[in-house]
C-alpha cells in the first residue's frame, strides 16, 4: 500500500511504500527477513525520519499478551502498547513503573529505542527499567536478551538499527501516590543559582519557559506516603498556581494531569498530559539536547543569550533533568544530566534556520541529542559523544550483517562516517 501518511505532529510525511500489521510473530519473521530495508513504526511521535524505511512493520495488531511476575517484579508487554495502557493495567494490579515521559500516548518499544525520559534528579530514562528483550533480526531469527548479556547495554536503546523489538519485560514496583504543583515567575538567578537545589526538591521537576524575564512556570511532582511534609505555597520565590495549568500559557490546562496540590495514582500525575487528550499544542514540532548537569546553568545562559533568535520560532521550552545510566547510546550515559528541549511552531523553515544557532551555543558543552526529536547534527559530529558508538555499530553489524534496518536517518547521524 502507499500512502502511508504523517507523522503525529504533521511536520514529517512517510516516504515507506508499505505499511505491514502482522497478527502473529511468525508472519512478521517472514516481512522482515522478506524485505530488503524494514523499520517499526510506533506510535508516530518521532519528528524526523528515524522509524522510516521502504517497508514499516507495526505492531498494533499483535496480541496484547501482558504477563505479570509479582515475584520477580517484572512486567512483559508488546512493544507497541502505549504506556499509558499498560500504566492502567498495573495500576489495577496494584503496581507501578519508575518514571513516565510527557505523554502516555507513545509506544514502550518506540520509546525505549529512543530513550525518552521522564525527570527527575534520581530517575533513569524509560529504557533504564528494561530487563529484557524480545527481537526479530534481519534473517527472521527471533532473538530474546537479559540483563546477564553483555551486550544487552548496546541494544536496549537501538533507534531500530538491531531488529524489530516485539516484546519488552520491564522491572516494575508497587504502586504509589503523589501529588503535582505548578509555581509561576521564577527569577532567573535563582533559578540558575540555585539550580541543583530546585531540580532536587520533588521526584520530577521541570522549567517551562519562552526565555522571557523569568521562568514561567515550575511543575513538581512528588511522592507521597504518610511522612510527607505539606505541599508548600510558594518556590524560591515563585507563587502557586491557583488553577490547572497548561505549560503552553494560552492554551487550556484541562489537557493536563491534575495539578493543585490534590494527591492521586502515579500514573495521573507523572505524565504532563492525560492519555484521552491530544497532547501538547499537537501542530508542533521538538528538538532537545541533553548535556551533564554540572553544566546547566552555564549552558542556560548561552540559550538565553539567543533568546530574540528564538522565541519566534517557539511555544515553549521546558528543562528537566534525567540521572545517569550504563545504556551505550543514551545521552545520559555515564553523566547525569540536563535536558533542554524546545517545542517550535510547526514551521520546518523556521525551525531549521534557528536550530544551527543553538547546536553552535551549545557546542563547548558537547550536548548529545534527543534521538526520536529534530536536530541537525551529522554523524561526525554525534559519533565523539558517543563512546560506544563503535561499539554499537560493531553490534549492528553483527545482528544485520545485510543492512536491513539501515535508514537515512541512521547513516546521517549514526552510522556514517
Amino acid at each position: 500500500m502507499t500512502g502511508i501518511g504523517t507523522n503525529w505532529a504533521g511536520n514529517y510525511s512517510y516516504k515507506a511504500r508499505r505499511l505491514h500489521e502482522p497478527e502473529s510473530i511468525d508472519e512478521l519473521r517472514r516481512i522482515v527477513a522478506g524485505a530488503e530495508r524494514v523499520h517499526a513504526l510506533g506510535t508516530r511521535h518521532s519528528f524526523t525520519d528515524v522509524a522510516d524505511s521502504t517497508d514499516l512493520v507495526s505492531l498494533a495488531k499483535l496480541p496484547e499478551g501482558i504477563e505479570l511476575d509479582t515475584d520477580l517484579r517484572t512486567v512483559t508487554v508488546n512493544a507497541g502498547m502505549p504506556y499509558g495502557v499498560l500504566a492502567r493495567k498495573l495500576e489495577d494490579a496494584g503496581f507501578a513503573l519508575h518514571n513516565m515521559a510527557s505523554l502516555p500516548h507513545i509506544s514502550v518499544g518506540g520509546a525505549i529505542a529512543t530513550a525518552t525520559h521522564g525527570s527527575g534528579v534520581t530517575s533513569g530514562n524509560l529504557a533504564t527499567a528494561v530487563v529484557g528483550l524480545e527481537l526479530v533480526t534481519s534473517d527472521g531469527e527471533l532473538l530474546t536478551v537479559g540483563r546477564s548479556d553483555p551486550e544487552f547495554p548496546g541494544m536496549v536503546v537501538n533507534l531500530g538499527a538491531l531488529g524489530v523489538v516485539t516484546r519488552v519485560t520491564l522491572a516494575m514496583e508497587p504502586s504509589y501516590r503523589m501529588r503535582q504543583q505548578v509555581f509561576e515567575r521564577l527569577d532567573w538567578d535563582v533559578a540558575l543559582d540555585r539550580f541543583d537545589e530546585i531540580m532536587a526538591s520533588a521526584t520530577s521537576v521541570s522549567y517551562f519557559t519562552d526565555y522571557g524575564e523569568t521562568v514561567n512556570q515550575v511543575w513538581t511532582k512528588q511522592r507521597v506516603d504518610d511522612d510527607t511534609p505539606p505541599a508548600p505555597d510558594s518556590l524560591h520565590g515563585a507563587r502557586v498556581a491557583t488553577e490547572q495549568r497548561h505549560p503552553i500559557e494560552h492554551l487550556s490546562g484541562e489537557p493536563c494531569t491534575e495539578q493543585l496540590g490534590t494527591v492521586g495514582p502515579w500514573l495521573s500525575r507523572l505524565t504532563h498530559f492525560r492519555m484521552e487528550f491530544t497532547p501538547s499544542a499537537g501542530e508542533e514540532i521538538q528538538s532537545e539536547y541533553l548535556l551533564p548537569r554540572t553544566h546547566a546553568a552555564e549552558a542556560l545562559r548561552a540559550v538565553r543569550n539567543l533568546a530574540d533568535r528564538i522565541r519566534p520560532h517557539l511555544l515553549i521550552s521546558e528543562i528537566r533533568t534525567v540521572a545517569a545510566d550504563d545504556l551505550w547510546l543514551s545521552y545520559a550515559y555515564g553523566t547525569d544530566c540536563v535536558g533542554i528541549h524546545f517545542t517550535w511552531r510547526r514551521d520546518q523553515e523556521g525551525v531549521n534556520s534557528v536550530l544551527p544557532d543553538i547546536e553552535a551555543a551549545l557546542a563547548p558543552f558537547e550536548p548529545r541529542p534527543h534521538w526520536g526529536k529534530l536536530f541537525l547534527m551529522p554523524a561526525s559530529v554525534v559519533a565523539p559523544r558517543f563512546e560506544r558508538l563503535p561499539d554499537f555499530r560493531r553490534l549492528a553489524e553483527q545482528l544485520d550483517p545485510r543492512h536491513a534496518f539501515r535508514n537515512e536517518f541512521l547513516e546521517r547521524h549514526v552510522l556514517g562516517a
